[in-house]
């Protein structure tokens, strides 16, 4: 795959009239594709990003559930006797680490889904910034190439 920096350091040979047209399309081709697959990568990555976002959400239901839930069991087991009341402090008990854990869970997976991102993103700006340095040097080249023709 290239790289910004090929792109960066590529150097055409020089024609009586310039460059190569068919090595400057050849390197062109090139970076369309680099660029597309950069493209499409960026777009699953976005897809990812919003099934995790999905994923928190259906945690957080989850999670109020289990709030609701102990709310509920709390109030039951005021009601019972003593041994009924202590295997509902076990359940509640049981529930609340599963909570915590589902929580700490999902609280991971946002950190890392927002590493990703992050990783994506800086990537992606320094291939633009590189892409649009080279951009703007080729059409600086041609300008003053066109210029010696005037």
């Amino acid at each position: 795959m290239i790289t910004p920096l090929d792109i960066e350091n590529k150097e055409f040979k020089r024609a009586l009239r310039g460059f190569k047209e068919e090595e400057v399309d050849e390197f062109l081709d090139e970076v369309k594709e680099d660029f597309e697959k950069l493209y499409k990568e960026n777009i699953e990555l976005k897809d990812k990003l919003s099934m995790m976002t999905e994923q928190i959400n259906k945690y957080k239901n989850i999670e109020e559930t289990l709030k609701n839930t102990l709310i509920v069991a709390q109030n039951t087991a005021e009601e019972v006797n003593t041994n009924a009341g202590k295997k509902a402090q076990l359940v509640i008990e049981e529930a609340e680490f599963k909570a915590r854990k589902l929580i700490e869970e999902a609280n991971n997976q946002v950190i890392d889904i927002r590493k990703e991102y992050e990783e994506t993103r800086k990537s992606f700006k320094l291939f633009k910034g590189k892409f649009k340095g080279l951009l703007q040097n080729e059409i600086k080249i041609i300008d003053e190439t066109f210029d010696d023709i005037d």
